[in-house]
């Protein structure tokens, strides 16, 4: 798979919820963390405003425009900037499949949307790489987004059978639509992890170390693939991607360790010899030096959060901060705004 795609099959969609919102006159709401929540939403009528910390600059959203908050941060959406705003939690219930929640009589602004939950004790790292807001407002991006959404609206609101994988398959790819626009936005001196994908000559490096992780790379092959010098190339990688090479190169290996941790039964020497080392204490030492503890420490956390369904035992926040594979949360820049714009090409 090419790296979007691994990082997207990480994740793993769950937990959909869809509904309509329809608010009329003056109003606002807050929506607090949304705890490793997807959402992607589609303008029906009318217009409003979006705010999402960490995010500079609000923006304003019309009809038929289509937006995705990948992140899981707070955010709010009103009809002004400014002004106080009602809790999400006073006027959505804990979970709407299909629904309309109506706000102040409706009849200002119509949008539906969906929201998924995102799995795995990781899965904040893999978030941390994607935009914080991907906003979408010219065809042909927001029809297919649109189509999206409100598919998983009625496949969730008419519960047909086999909604549950349909809802997954429509997750992913209300993701991919979003973000392979967001990609193809043109100008813009764009920084992270998510627009290195397409730099030619970095998205050629990443693209070879997921195609092989277990492969022993030296910065000068990965210099070469990337068309530089091992110098310009570790200095750019760094300074675009958020971190050295070779430190990306290990967290995305451990990453692929945490989701076989998680999710197989796998003995960690055999997680070991499929990502290239050559004991189990070498990858038990890189282990813990990237995820701040032991492999076998990591499987019994995943073993009671599984047979509890909480976390018992906090993992290193130090080491499990969202934006630790970029080494930085906000390492994108577009005027200090943290957003893009999505204009397609015809």
């Amino acid at each position: 798979m090419d790296p979007l795609s691994d990082v997207l099959s990480l994740l793993k969609p769950h937990a959909y919820v869809s509904s309509g919102f329809d608010a009329g006159g003056e109003w606002a709401v807050q929506f607090g963390d949304q705890h490793k929540l997807i959402k992607c939403y589609a303008v029906i009528s009318g217009s409003c405003w979006l705010t999402v910390e960490g995010v500079h600059d609000a923006v304003r959203l019309e009809a038929g425009n289509c937006f995705v908050l990948p992140t899981g941060r707070p955010f709010r959406l009103g009809s002004s900037i400014d002004g106080p705003a009602v809790g999400a939690g006073e006027i959505f219930p804990a979970a709407r499949r299909g629904g309309v929640v109506t706000l102040n009589g409706g009849g200002g602004l119509f949008l539906i949307g969906s929201r998924f939950g995102v799995k795995g004790n990781h899965a904040d790292m893999l978030l941390g790489l994607l935009p914080a807001i991907v906003h979408i407002h010219e065809q042909p991006g927001q029809a297919a987004l649109r189509w999206s959404v409100e598919q998983m609206m009625k496949e969730l609101r008419d519960e047909q059978p086999g909604n549950a994988l349909v809802a997954q398959h429509l997750a992913h790819l209300m993701l991919v639509q979003a973000l392979r626009v967001h990609l193809d936005t043109s100008g813009g001196d764009r920084f992270g992890w998510f627009f290195s994908l397409a730099d030619r000559h970095l998205g050629a490096a990443i693209k070879a170390i997921h195609a092989g992780p277990a492969y022993q790379w030296t910065l000068q092959e990965l210099g070469e693939i990337a068309g530089m010098s091992r110098s310009t190339f570790a200095l750019r990688f760094k300074e675009r991607v958020g971190e050295p090479p070779m430190q990306y190169v290990a967290r995305w290996r451990m990453l692929l360790a945490c989701d076989r941790l998680e999710n197989t039964s796998d003995p960690v020497s055999a997680i070991a010899a499929s990502l290239g080392y050559e004991s189990e204490s070498a990858f038990s030492t890189a282990f813990k030096r990237v995820m701040g503890c032991s492999p076998r420490q990591y499987g019994r956390w995943r073993k009671v959060e599984s047979e509890t369904g909480s976390v018992a035992m906090d993992l290193p926040a130090n080491r499990m901060h969202p934006g630790a594979i970029n080494g930085t949360r906000h390492i994108e820049h577009n005027g200090g705004s943290g957003l893009l714009a999505v204009r397609t090409r015809n």
